[in-house]
């Protein structure tokens, strides 16, 4: 008897999965890892997982970011058995991005131990990705627990912002809102499209690289 509490085991994935490098899961969502009421459990049931060092063509149907309509648009970067990640639509800088756990996870200590192991590896995988198809060299990782500590929704979820240099315009963006303050500017589609396809292409590009760094 598991306690009301625990966490149900994720079931074993069907042979054709196509990771076969890390650990994977069912891509089913079950009510019990699903909260309607969140955003971010609503992408992750609409998108489903994909070959990430093959992306879908940015005109695939399944990427498409009208797939969560009536809500905002999704720019989707990522979809594997385990986690989502897509472009904040209020971002700090170009390529702000969100990775999260596919399962609702409220906060970090909610995640089980293999979505935390997923979740560390495509931290560094996005961070590389999306530092190529930015061209910014540095960036920051920010993951936020509570109301008290400025998380907005409630599924945890690790950002990933660029910084451009204080000389670039495009450093008037990032303000202190990092941390939950200040003015952030809406996400424009056309922006959106063309970042996420650069990054995805990047993403495939940087696993490609560490296959590569294995031989």
């Amino acid at each position: 008897m598991t306690s009301p509490t625990s966490k149900p085991p994720l079931p074993l994935p069907e042979p054709s999965t196509f990771d076969t490098s890390t650990t994977t899961a069912s891509t089913t969502i079950t009510s019990k890892s699903h909260d309607p009421n969140c955003p971010f459990c609503t992408i992750a049931t609409v998108y489903k997982p994909y070959n990430p060092t093959t992306p879908p063509p940015h005109t695939s149907p399944l990427i498409s970011p009208s797939l969560t309509s009536p809500n905002p648009s999704t720019f989707l970067l990522l979809s594997t058995p385990y986690l989502i990640a897509f472009l904040d639509i209020m971002p700090l800088s170009p390529g702000h991005l969100l990775l999260c756990p596919r399962s609702h996870r409220p906060k970090l200590t909610d995640v089980t131990p293999a979505e935390a192991a997923e979740l560390g590896k495509y931290v560094r995988v996005l961070s590389a990705a999306v530092s190529k198809a930015t061209g910014i060299k540095d960036w920051n990782v920010v993951q936020n627990n509570g109301a008290a500590a400025a998380q907005v929704v409630p599924h945890c979820h690790f950002h990933v912002i660029p910084r451009p240099e204080l000389r670039d315009k495009r450093a008037e963006r990032f303000t202190s809102t990092m941390f939950g303050r200040g003015q952030r500017g809406e996400l424009d589609d056309e922006e959106g499209e063309g970042l996420a396809r650069d990054i995805r292409s990047a993403i495939a590009e940087v696993l490609r690289e560490d296959e590569r760094a294995k031989l």
